[in-house]
C-alpha cells in the first residue's frame, strides 16, 4: 500500500514538473518570438504589400498565367499578390491598345480598393499585354514632385535643343511602383520582316499587311501599324514614347524603380528582336548562344542608360509617309514611314534607364514556339520558358531586397 502511494506521489511529480517545463516553453517561446520578430513581419501573411499585375497579350486570357501565377507565387512568398489580369480577354483585345489600358486601369484600381495593406505595384505584361499596361500606367500616374510646377519633367535648354529628364517621383495606382516587365512586346510597332516575322520579306504580304491588319484585328490592327487616324495626326504608339495630351506616358514609366525587357532573338513570329527590345537595327548583335547560369536560354543581360534627348517628334516629312502608307501602301512607303517613326519611338523611350534580358530557344525542342515559350503559355508544350520566369522572379526578388535595404539604412540614420 505504501509502495503504491509512493509510485502514485512520484509519478505525479513527475507529470507536475513536465507540465511546469511546458508552460515555461511556452513562455519562453513566446517572448523570444516577439523580441526576434517584429509584429509587421508577423503580419505579413496576412497583409501583403505588393501587387504584381499580370496582363496577358492579344487573343488570350489569364489561363495564359497558370503555369507562370503558380511559380511566381511559389518564389515570392505571401508579401505579394499575384493578379492575372481578366477584363480584356479574347477579342476584346481588339478594340484598341487605349481602350483596353483604360479597362486595365479600372480593374487595378477595383483590386488595389480591395487591398488595403497593399503598398508597392508592379507590372509583368507579355506581347500586347506590354503597351496596354503602359497605356494603364499613364492612367493610374499621380506625380508626387510638388516643387516643380511641370509635375516630374525637369527640363534644360541650351542652344541647340531641350532636354527632358524623367525623375522617378510618382505613384500609380496611389502605390509605389516598382518593376515594369514586358515579354516580347512590340514597343515599336509590327512592320516587315524585321518586327513581324511571319511576313517572311515578302513584298505582297509586307504590302497588304497594314491596311489588312483593321479586319482582323480591329483597332489594334491599325495602332501597331502606326497607321490609325489622320494623317496629321502622330500615331498613338508615337504619342505614348512621350507625355501629351492624351496621358503621361514617359513620366509614368519612369516613376517605376526599374524597367526591364525580354525579348526573343530568333523564332518568334510575332513579334521581332528590335521591337521588343527597343533598339536600331545598328544596335542588334550576335547573342550568345549559351544561357546563364541556372536560367536557361536566358542568354544576356544588358544595362541601358538613360539618354537625354528633345524627344519624339512628327515632322511634316512623317505626316507625308503616313498619308502614303494609308492611300498607296507600298513596301517602299510603308519602309521609309516606319523608318522615321521607330526613330522617334526609340529616342523617346531612352529617356530613362532599361535593362535588356535576350532570351534564345535556339536548343529547344519546340524553337518555333518562341512567342509562347516566353511566359510558358502552356505548362506541356512551352515549357522551354522555365528559365525565363525564374530569371523574372528573381530580379523582383532582388528589387524587393534592395527596397529592404534601402528603408534599413534610411531608418539606420
Amino acid at each position: 500500500m505504501y509502495l503504491q502511494l509512493a509510485s502514485s506521489s512520484t509519478l505525479a511529480g513527475i507529470n507536475s514538473f513536465w507540465r511546469n517545463r511546458s508552460l515555461r516553453a511556452q513562455v519562453m517561446c513566446s517572448i523570444e518570438r516577439s523580441v526576434l520578430s517584429p509584429s509587421w513581419l508577423l503580419d505579413m501573411e496576412d497583409k501583403p504589400e505588393h501587387l504584381l499585375v499580370l496582363v496577358h497579350g492579344i487573343l488570350a486570357s489569364p489561363s495564359d498565367w497558370t503555369y507562370a501565377q503558380a511559380e511566381l507565387k511559389k518564389r515570392l512568398g505571401r508579401n505579394f499578390v499575384i493578379y492575372a489580369s481578366s477584363c480584356n480577354t479574347f477579342t476584346k483585345t481588339f478594340s484598341g491598345i487605349d481602350g483596353a489600358g483604360k479597362r486595365l486601369a479600372d480593374e487595378v484600381m477595383l483590386v488595389v480598393k480591395k487591398r488595403e495593406s497593399l503598398k508597392k505595384i508592379s507590372f509583368l505584361a507579355h506581347s500586347l499585354g506590354g503597351l496596354i499596361a503602359r497605356y494603364a500606367a499613364a492612367v493610374l500616374y499621380t506625380s508626387t514632385n510638388h516643387n516643380d510646377p511641370s509635375d516630374d519633367v525637369v527640363a534644360s535648354t541650351n542652344a541647340n535643343f531641350k532636354m527632358t529628364c524623367f525623375s522617378n517621383k510618382g505613384l500609380i495606382a496611389g502605390l509605389e511602383p516598382i518593376n515594369f516587365i514586358t515579354l516580347a512586346t512590340p514597343h515599336l510597332g509590327v512592320r516587315g520582316k524585321k518586327q513581324l516575322p511571319f511576313l517572311l520579306g515578302v513584298p505582297i504580304l509586307e504590302k497588304l499587311a497594314a491596311p489588312v491588319a483593321p479586319i482582323f484585328a480591329g483597332r489594334t490592327g491599325s495602332q501597331l501599324f502606326l497607321t490609325e487616324g489622320k494623317p496629321n495626326k502622330p500615331p498613338l504608339l508615337l504619342r505614348m514614347a512621350s507625355d501629351c495630351d492624351d496621358g503621361k506616358f514617359l513620366s509614368a514609366l519612369g516613376a517605376f524603380k526599374c524597367r526591364v525587357l525580354y525579348a526573343n532573338v530568333s523564332y518568334d513570329h510575332m513579334v521581332g528582336w528590335r521591337t521588343s527590345s527597343i533598339r536600331r537595327e545598328t544596335e542588334l548583335f550576335k547573342p550568345p548562344r549559351r544561357s546563364l547560369d541556372g536560367y536557361k536560354h536566358v542568354v544576356d543581360m544588358e544595362y541601358c542608360p538613360a539618354v537625354p534627348s528633345e524627344g519624339p517628334h512628327f515632322p511634316p516629312e512623317a505626316a507625308k509617309a503616313k498619308e502614303a502608307a494609308q492611300n498607296a501602301p507600298s513596301a517602299q512607303t510603308t519602309l521609309e514611314y516606319h523608318e522615321i517613326m521607330e526613330e522617334e519611338m526609340i529616342r523617346g523611350l531612352q529617356q530613362f534607364s532599361w535593362k535588356k534580358v535576350d532570351v534564345s530557344f535556339h536548343s529547344a525542342f519546340w524553337p518555333f514556339f518562341a512567342h509562347n515559350n516566353i511566359h510558358v503559355k502552356n505548362e506541356w508544350f512551352h515549357n522551354a520558358g522555365a528559365g525565363v520566369i525564374a530569371h523574372v522572379a528573381d530580379h523582383i526578388k532582388q528589387q524587393e531586397k534592395q527596397q529592404e535595404y534601402s528603408l534599413f539604412f534610411t531608418a539606420s540614420l
